[in-house]
C-alpha cells in the first residue's frame, strides 16, 4: 500500500464501488481467521494495531501473520504507526490519560494513513485488523471507521460467527448502547432536520463509547510521573 503524496487529501467517493471491510483476529485459530476473510473477498489486510503482536495468540504476531497471510494470497500491511490506538504523544490524551480519538483523527499523521486506505481499495478489497472482535469496543470501530466513513467509505464489519455487519446496522447499535438517542427525546427523526440531527446524535455516541473504551494511561507516581499502559485496559 503505497503513501500517497504529501498535502493530498484523498476521497473515497471518487473511486467505483469501495469496499471495505473490518475484522478483529480475537481468538480465532489462524484458518478460521482466513476463512472469515475469504468469505468477504478480502485480498489485503491493514494491520491497524498500535503493536503488532499477541502474547496469548502468536499466530497473530506481525511475523507470523504476513507470512501466513503471503501464503494464502493475501496482502499485508502495517497502518498501526499512523492508525493505532496507542499514540506515542501524551498531547494525544486527555486529562484522564484516555485516548482522544477526535484529536487523533484531526493530525497528519492519522490522516495520511486514511490516504493509504483510500489509495489501496482501488486495487484491492480491504480489511482493517485489530485484536477486539467487537468494532464496538475497539478503535477500529470507533476511530478508524468514522474517519472513513467521511471519505465516502462505509465499512462493513466482519464478525466472528461468519455474519456481516454494516456500518448503518453498527451505527445502529452504537446509539442503543450508548442511549444517545433517548436523551434528546422522541420524535426528533420525523422532523425536516432528520439527517442532520442523525449525524449530530451518532457524533455524541461515538465521543461517549471512546471515552468508555479507548486506551488509557495511568500514571506511576514510583517514576516521577512516568505514564504506563493501564493494564485493564485494551491491548491494541
Amino acid at each position: 500500500m503505497a503513501h500517497p503524496s504529501s498535502g493530498i487529501r484523498l476521497s473515497c467517493k471518487r473511486m467505483t464501488a469501495p469496499c471495505f471491510f473490518s475484522i478483529g483476529h480475537s481468538t480465532h485459530e489462524f484458518a478460521i481467521f482466513v476463512k472469515l476473510l475469504q468469505s468477504a473477498g478480502v485480498t489485503a489486510i491493514a494491520d491497524v494495531r498500535s503493536h503488532p503482536f499477541s502474547r496469548w495468540h502468536p499466530q497473530f504476531n506481525q511475523k507470523s501473520l504476513q507470512a501466513g497471510l503471503q501464503s494464502c494470497q493475501i496482502v499485508y500491511a502495517f497502518l498501526g504507526d499512523q492508525l493505532g490506538g496507542r499514540p506515542d504523544s501524551l498531547e494525544l490524551y486527555d486529562a484522564d490519560g484516555r485516548v482522544n480519538y477526535e484529536r487523533m483523527r484531526a493530525t497528519e499523521t492519522f490522516n495520511h494513513g486514511i490516504d493509504r486506505l483510500c489509495l489501496a481499495v482501488a486495487q484491492y478489497k480491504v480489511a482493517i485488523l485489530c485484536s477486539e472482535e467487537d468494532p464496538i469496543v475497539c478503535h477500529r470501530g470507533l476511530m478508524v471507521s468514522p474517519a472513513l466513513i467521511e471519505r465516502g467509505v462505509t465499512p462493513v464489519h466482519l464478525r466472528a460467527d461468519g455474519t456481516f455487519e454494516t456500518t448503518t446496522d453498527f451505527e445502529a447499535r452504537l446509539l442503543a448502547e450508548t442511549k444517545v438517542a433517548k436523551c434528546f427525546g422522541d420524535g426528533l427523526f420525523g422532523t425536516s432536520q432528520a439527517e442532520e440531527n442523525r449525524r449530530r446524535l451518532l457524533a455524541e455516541a461515538y465521543r461517549l463509547q471512546a471515552r468508555r473504551k479507548a486506551f488509557r494511561l495511568r500514571v506511576d507516581k514510583e517514576s516521577s510521573g512516568k505514564s504506563q499502559a493501564d493494564k485493564e485496559n485494551f491491548r491494541k
